[in-house]
């Protein structure tokens, strides 16, 4: 087998294993805020986001999961998830939270995009080039 065909498979892959674990992880993340988990309402507090709002943050997030896990919708869910994740540091800047927190969400904003540009290599071209 040719060494060319080789990488396009590798990316695949690698790019469908850094998504599913982004899903993974959002998925259980929404479904904390859905059902109201006891630590998960205690950080929400300190942060300055009221408990009955949680739910409907947590159905936010798992709708942005849905449409970035479904490959014909993946680009709306990568945008819409990056203004998630994004909401998500303004707020930990806001609340003086530390650095972590911060740098974690852009940092998953970041492999959300390389799970999605590595299983659609296209998207080099049409983000940096304006090319498809």
């Amino acid at each position: 087998m040719p060494i060319e065909n080789q990488a396009p498979t590798a990316s695949l892959w690698a790019g469908g294993i850094i998504s599913g674990l982004i899903i993974a992880f959002l998925i259980f993340d929404g479904v904390t805020k859905l059902i109201r988990v006891a630590p998960v309402v205690e950080a929400s507090s300190k942060l300055g986001i009221p408990p009955e709002t949680l739910p409907s943050i947590g159905l936010l997030l798992l709708a942005c999961t849905a449409l970035y896990s479904v490959p014909k919708t993946a680009i709306l869910g990568t945008v819409l998830l990056t203004a998630y994740l994004g909401g998500a540091a303004a707020i930990h800047v806001r609340a003086a939270a530390g650095t972590f927190p911060v740098v974690f969400s852009v940092a998953f904003g970041l492999l959300t995009w390389l799970g999605l540009v590595l299983r659609e290599p296209r998207l080099i071209k049409l983000i940096l080039f304006r090319q498809w």
